[in-house]
């Protein structure tokens, strides 16, 4: 099933599972929202169209976290004035994952859907325990891999990155752009399970970032 949605002024088409990026809405990672304006729902060759709203019809989402759009550099110029003014700007944005798409009225299953990862949670945790208490700082734990030699790359520039995931992930040994490009599926999921991503190095595609990042440096 798909719905398409309105929010932020803009009118997106999404399924279950989908992860979307749209304008900032309030709420932590976690939080639960709901978009009421929805424009068309249905499957492929049996659809309802709204006039303009389909009633009863709601599609939820979980914040997966906030971020910010890419720099747009604003330059104003006015001849003979001797007048010029350079800005920059990043877009507020929230990224989301939708997790139901209701009709005729119905509530979410927020039971089903709390439970779901509270199940999967201890068994992926099992393999680093220790790493995560004493603050959540994996730099406790040995390194998982063998930092390379040299100058440490500047991790941040790998979108998604901060300073402070760029130390936890130094602490790991991971030092590298060509480190990050070179990741196995086996060496994403001990990253993932110690720092408890969830899939996001897949999901921002870090690999990619990080070839790239190797070729110019």
């Amino acid at each position: 099933m798909f719905a398409v949605i309105k929010t932020g002024g803009k009118q997106y088409k999404v399924a279950e599972k989908d992860i979307l990026v749209i304008e900032k809405l309030e709420g932590d990672a976690g939080d639960s929202i709901e978009f009421s304006d929805v424009l068309m729902v249905g499957t492929e060759g049996n659809m309802e169209i709204g006039a303009p709203l389909v009633s009863g019809a709601t599609v939820h989402a979980t914040v997966v976290r906030q971020t910010r759009g890419k720099k747009i550099v604003v330059f104003k110029k006015k001849r003979r004035k001797n007048y010029r003014r350079k800005a920059g700007h990043k877009q507020d944005l929230t990224l989301v994952e939708i997790t139901e798409i209701l009709t005729g009225g119905k509530k979410p299953a927020k039971a089903k859907a709390k439970a779901a990862p509270e199940v999967k949670k201890p068994a992926e945790k099992k393999a680093a325990p220790k790493a995560k208490k004493a603050d959540d700082k994996p730099a406790d734990a040995a390194p998982l891999f063998k930092a390379p030699e040299g100058k440490p790359d500047d991790l941040k520039k790998i979108s998604g990155v901060g300073p402070v995931l760029e130390k936890k992930l130094n602490a790991l040994g991971i030092t590298k752009y060509a480190q990050v490009a070179a990741f196995t599926k086996a060496e994403i999921d001990q990253v993932d399970d110690v720092l408890s991503f969830k899939g996001r190095i897949e999901r921002e595609d870090w690999l990619s970032q990080a070839k790239k990042l190797d070729e110019v440096k």
